[in-house]
């Protein structure tokens, strides 16, 4: 399936039924009092996220979407039928906006979170609701209230409980076809994954935490080098960050240097986050690559060695992500 987590669409609400202008008509009484009734409310265009969808791709194809019209008010004090909403289902963490002024309407985070994203328009008021001591056989009736339209942008950003980070070719891929049941297409040249992908790794009986992997960061991609920027917005939501370096690279620590540069340039907000740095490839090196691995630090952050390949310190790493995700819970749970 296409990945597509940007799209663009038009929504309009139905308007509201006209009130009925009508009189009460009796056998003895040929002159009864007004009975008029209302319109119809308009159908609402509603937004709901659901958590089995994992692309917006399919707003690419039909942009517009329209509610039902509520019906005239009819006689006998009988209120229009209202017209239908139109529900559209998106991924959970899509967020909506309005695409005039920017303004963030929703952001649908849980599953079967609703917003409405355009209200249907009220029923006018019928005949009947004019009557007066003065006036007891009025005329008067009410159009429907227009409903509301607007044109809308949408935008999926991934959860995740980890986002994996790396340059082309890091070995971040092979990393969550290992550790979960998720199959990206893995190749050795850069640029392989060209869409996010999600995995779910399992750690025990009914424990289970939620891996996104990206395309590969170029220095530079804050600035829209590569496709990185197209995709960092997938790890906004992680609560932990796993930076993947590649060891049999000249300058791991550059590297690492460099991936951290990136996510500040883009959203210094995401160094704030618990991560890992992972180096990773280690069956490729010999001895003499191995002891000089040994020696290699990232400031503060914890360290793990890696073959995702021979399986080397795999579970390890997992065990260290799933310790960071629910730490981090935790201490956000004290904060509060």
């Amino acid at each position: 399936m296409k990945f597509i987590d940007v799209a663009h669409i038009h929504v309009a609400a139905g308007s509201g039924g006209v009130g009925c202008v009508s009189f009460r008509r009796e056998k003895f009484v040929p002159k009864g009092g007004p009975d008029g009734g209302n319109g119809g409310r308009g159908g609402s265009v509603i937004i709901r996220a659901n958590r089995q969808l994992a692309t917006l791709l399919d707003y690419q194809y039909r942009r517009s979407y329209r509610a039902e019209r509520g019906e005239h008010g009819l006689g006998a004090r009988r209120t229009g039928k209202s017209g239908r909403d139109v529900t559209l289902e998106v991924p959970a963490g899509t967020i909506i906006r309005d695409s005039s002024s920017g303004e963030v309407i929703a952001d649908l985070l849980d599953d079967g979170t609703t917003v409405v994203a355009a209200a249907g328009g009220r029923g006018g008021r019928g005949n009947a609701e004019f009557a007066t001591s003065t006036d007891q056989a009025p005329r008067t009736y009410e159009q429907g209230e227009p409903g509301e339209e607007r044109d809308l942008e949408l935008e999926l950003k991934l959860l995740a409980d980890v986002g994996l980070v790396g340059l082309p070719n890091a070995g971040k891929s092979t990393l969550i076809s290992v550790i979960s049941a998720a199959r990206p297409k893995i190749a050795d040249y850069p640029f392989t994954t060209l869409v996010p992908n999600l995995g779910i790794v399992r750690v025990g009986e009914g424990a289970s935490f939620v891996v996104a992997d990206i395309p590969g960061l170029l220095e530079g991609a804050h600035t829209g080098r590569g496709l990185g920027l197209q995709f960092l917005r997938h790890i906004e939501r992680s609560k932990v960050l796993a930076f993947l370096v590649d060891s049999t690279g000249s300058d791991p620590a550059g590297d690492y240097a460099v991936l951290l540069n990136e996510l500040k340039q883009y959203r210094k907000e995401l160094l704030r986050k618990p991560r890992i740095a992972v180096l990773t490839k280690t069956d490729l090196l010999d001895a003499g690559g191995k002891r000089a691995l040994a020696k290699i630090r990232f400031g503060k952050t914890p360290v793990l060695r890696i073959s995702a390949v021979g399986g080397s310190g795999v579970r390890e790493l997992v065990a260290a992500m799933w310790k960071s995700v629910h730490g981090g819970a935790e201490k956000r749970g004290r904060r509060t």
